[in-house]
């Protein structure tokens, strides 16, 4: 089993909610990552996604794209992402890790050889967002095997029978993306989601994380207030870009200090 559901319910039997951070694995520099990785975990993230750099993320706002970018010029791929996680795993074995990605990776490596090696790294729930529920069972089956948790996106437009299909093949939690659009644009509808969750919870007994458009302590306390965890990422990496190598450790975790305050106010 992965740590995801024991997280999950530790925050519950302590009434808190969830913050799940993103970043790019390979942004800004590879060497960078696992001391971001524990300057989010310090600074007091549950769960760590960590995005797989791919030249055509087509889920992701300009933010996540250029950071992809950025970490494709210093060659990151698949197999460093997963080193990475090893490396974080050598200090920190409680956090949960998520990588969130696309398919082409994950089939050049081949999918039988990725979900192994993510189970050795310590990986515990992956995120693709082009396998649809109805289109990755040979997949679901081997996460499961290896105690890897699949989690599948959820939005305003998904249709009941969407719904039932990503309850009944997901687990760890469901994500839920907040807005018509990609990672990063506009801004969230607080009303807007808490109408379309008891949908979801009608459906799925999982934690329903809800992400895209959160970027401050306010809009994550108020989607918190109707969701099991919040997801920030775009605002993270926006963070990293104006920082620079230099101080882009300490900026993240000082962006997080009050966002996990507000949540736990």
């Amino acid at each position: 089993m992965s740590r995801i559901p024991a997280k999950f319910e530790a925050l519950r039997a302590a009434r808190r909610k969830g913050l799940i951070s993103y970043i790019t694995a390979g942004d800004p520099g590879p060497a960078l990552t696992v001391p971001l990785l524990h300057a989010l975990a310090g600074a007091g993230c549950d769960i760590l996604e960590i995005g797989v750099p791919f030249s055509d993320p087509m889920a992701d706002g300009p933010a996540n794209q250029r950071s992809s970018e950025r970490a494709l010029k210093h060659g990151v791929g698949l197999s460093d992402v997963l080193g990475m996680v090893r490396e974080f795993r050598a200090k920190d074995a409680a956090t949960p890790i998520v990588l969130m990605g696309y398919a082409n990776p994950i089939e050049a490596m081949g999918v039988g050889k990725f979900v192994s090696a993510a189970a050795d790294a310590g990986v515990d729930g992956v995120i693709v967002v082009d396998y649809p529920p109805e289109e990755c069972a040979d997949f679901a089956a081997l996460c499961a095997r290896k105690g890897i948790d699949q989690i599948f996106l959820l939005a305003p437009t998904s249709t009941d029978a969407r719904i039932k299909e990503v309850a009944r093949v997901g687990s760890g939690f469901l994500y839920y993306v907040a807005l018509k659009g990609v990672t990063g644009a506009g801004h969230i509808d607080t009303s807007d989601v808490a109408a379309h969750l008891p949908r979801i919870r009608a459906a799925s007994r999982l934690p329903i994380g809800v992400g895209f458009g959160i970027r401050d302590a306010a809009s994550a306390k108020a989607i918190a207030a109707v969701a099991d965890a919040v997801v920030i990422g775009s605002r993270i990496i926006e963070e990293i870009e104006s920082a620079g190598s230099e101080h882009a450790v300490r900026r993240v975790a000082e962006f997080i200090g009050p966002i996990r305050a507000a949540l736990d106010s």
